[in-house]
């Protein structure tokens, strides 16, 4: 069923390793303070790409509420980790966006690049997506259970929105061919990836 939600729903080529689910039900504080920065980082994602592309009215009208719902998401996390007694902590270094960010075509012109990181964010999007779900259907913690559902469904929303975004400035033609090339590589990094449950990603 994962793997099926994982192909059809989300397009996603490979499904996270289910040992993955396994390994973060025992390191909740890390999941949670990882899920927090994730959550901050989307938001300043959007912010930025508002910044760069202000004339874009399109963009700005879509990814403004995103942002909102973004942060909304890191205080909900921020709130998760008070209620446990658990501290923000540090931020620690994300081996999966930063492989992803060598997937980036470089040059293009201005639409190509901004396609790019609509794409980029997309995926990033997915990949919570089902580790969300992942979390909902299989840690004990029934508040952390309908948290991630909520989350799941919020996360999807936002992967189809990218899409859409993409499609209106490069082509539907251009843009699907370019996220399959972006999917293919993404399984690459997941498979290259050590499975540990201390990281969202």
């Amino acid at each position: 069923m994962a793997d099926e939600y994982t192909n059809h729903v989300l397009g996603l080529q490979l499904p996270t390793d289910p040992r993955w689910v396994d390994i973060a039900q025992m390191n909740i504080e890390d999941i949670l303070v990882d899920h927090a920065y994730c959550e901050q980082k989307a938001a300043s994602s959007c912010i930025s790409l508002i910044v760069q592309y202000p004339d874009k009215k399109e963009l700005v009208d879509m990814m403004t509420p995103v942002v909102a719902e973004e942060w909304s998401h890191f205080e909900r996390v921020i709130e998760q980790l008070n209620k446990r007694g658990m501290k923000l902590g540090k931020q620690r270094k994300d081996e999966y966006v930063i492989k992803l960010q060598s997937i980036l075509k470089k040059g293009g012109g201005r639409e190509a690049q901004l396609v790019e990181k609509l794409l980029m964010n997309a995926l990033i999007e997915a990949r919570s997506c089902e580790r969300f779900k992942m979390l909902h259907q299989n840690i004990e913690d029934e508040e952390l259970q309908k948290f991630y559902y909520e989350l799941m469904i919020s996360e999807a929303s936002h992967y189809k929105n990218f899409l859409s975004l993409a499609k209106s400035y490069m082509g539907d033609e251009y843009v699907s061919k370019r996220w399959k090339e972006f999917l293919i590589e993404e399984a690459k990094i997941i498979e290259s990836l050590e499975v540990r449950g201390d990281r969202m990603h």
